[in-house]
């Protein structure tokens, strides 16, 4: 039919440039974010291209439905613009009827989505969570690279090696400023190297010198040594603590009944209904007068998707906290909002007008 082929082949354009322009934006925000956190030494600076990519698929659900929502709105209100809308609807063409083209082109992106909420989120997030956690284990000295200034896990000490061998446990040149107890002291050492004793991590300083001062009443004490001894941390620790619930499987949270895992389960099944009632929103938000200057139909759009996603997290911190139950949640937020997006297709097409014809008849 060419009411539907014109109508998806409007909203496929649409769709792909809205999503590509939203990609790029939120790649360029999440690299700059990225390379701070890493410049700071909160992440590791090998591992940014990895939670770049894990935390790009953690937003794939917002960005796929924001661009379907943008798409719909967009090529709906050019059709308005350009008085396309007039020639359908003097064809006998409904706004209702533009719903199943919509739907149509759509089921791929949802069922895509679908799976990317339920499946790929879920390992993206406990990717990114055992890097991160994987960087906070390692000990001091292991955060320290060659002619960088690193500090401590605990903040209170500057790590600095200035030439590094081959082996990552051997260093030249080591210097060492910590604050402990109300005393400063700067440690230098011509090498250090790694031993463990007792699963415990001791840098062992060769030939160099330690400075004590006194913060009160800057007394300052200075010693010299052949060999010093250091604790820069436990043993190698492996495994992960408890992980979020963004990053537990859909399976996991079914099996759990605690307020976290339904609070979780309500956005990710919230998720699916939301992408639904905004393709019926954005059809009912494209429609605009093509004889007025301005469209605000487009920020219209925003300021809903905006409304709506602070919504679907608010239900799932109401659940999570224990106020609402789950089932009576996800209804009333993402019912209240279908029902609304019918009776403005029903108002849109006319339904409002026929009830004054009714009492007349009656």
């Amino acid at each position: 039919m060419l009411f539907d082929s014109s109508v998806r082949k409007e909203l496929a354009r649409s769709f792909g440039a809205t999503l590509v322009v939203l990609l790029t934006i939120v790649l360029t925000m999440l690299l700059i974010r990225m390379l701070g956190l890493a410049a700071k030494g909160s992440v590791a600076a090998s591992d940014v291209t990895l939670l770049l990519g894990y935390t790009v698929i953690a937003q794939l659900p917002m960005l796929l439905n924001l661009s379907l929502f943008v798409s719909v709105v967009s090529a709906l209100s050019r059709m308005y613009r350009e008085s396309e809308m007039v020639v359908w609807f003097a064809s006998g063409v409904r706004l209702r009827d533009f719903v199943r083209p919509v739907l149509r082109l759509s089921w791929p992106v949802f069922f895509g989505m679908l799976a990317v909420v339920a499946l790929v989120r879920p390992w993206a997030q406990s990717q990114s969570a055992e890097l991160k956690d994987r960087y906070e284990r390692r000990s001091d000295l292991s955060r320290v690279a060659a002619g960088q200034f690193q500090t401590s896990r605990s903040g209170n000490r500057v790590f600095f090696i200035d030439r590094e061998t081959q082996q990552s446990q051997l260093g030249r040149n080591v210097f060492i400023l910590s604050r402990d107890k109300g005393e400063e002291s700067v440690t230098t050492a011509q090498s250090g190297h790694i031993v463990y004793e007792q699963g415990k991590r001791l840098l062992v300083l060769d030939r160099g010198q330690r400075v004590v001062i006194n913060d009160k009443t800057q007394e300052k004490l200075v010693s010299r040594f052949d060999e010093a001894r250091i604790a820069a941390g436990d043993g190698t620790q492996t495994g992960l603590g408890e992980r979020p619930p963004a990053a537990r499987t859909t399976f996991d949270l079914l099996t759990d009944d605690t307020n976290v895992a339904r609070g979780e389960l309500v956005w990710r099944v919230g998720q699916v209904f939301t992408t639904l009632n905004l393709l019926l929103l954005g059809v009912c938000l494209a429609a605009g007068n093509p004889r007025r200057g301005g469209n605000w139909n487009l920020i219209s759009a925003l300021l809903a998707f905006v409304v709506y996603f602070n919504l679907l997290n608010l239900s799932q911190a109401w659940v999570a906290s224990g106020k609402f139950r789950a089932a009576p949640t996800l209804v009333s937020v993402h019912g209240i909002i279908f029902t609304l997006a019918l009776l403005w297709i029903w108002w849109r097409d006319g339904g409002s007008a026929s009830w004054p014809r009714l009492r007349l008849a009656r």
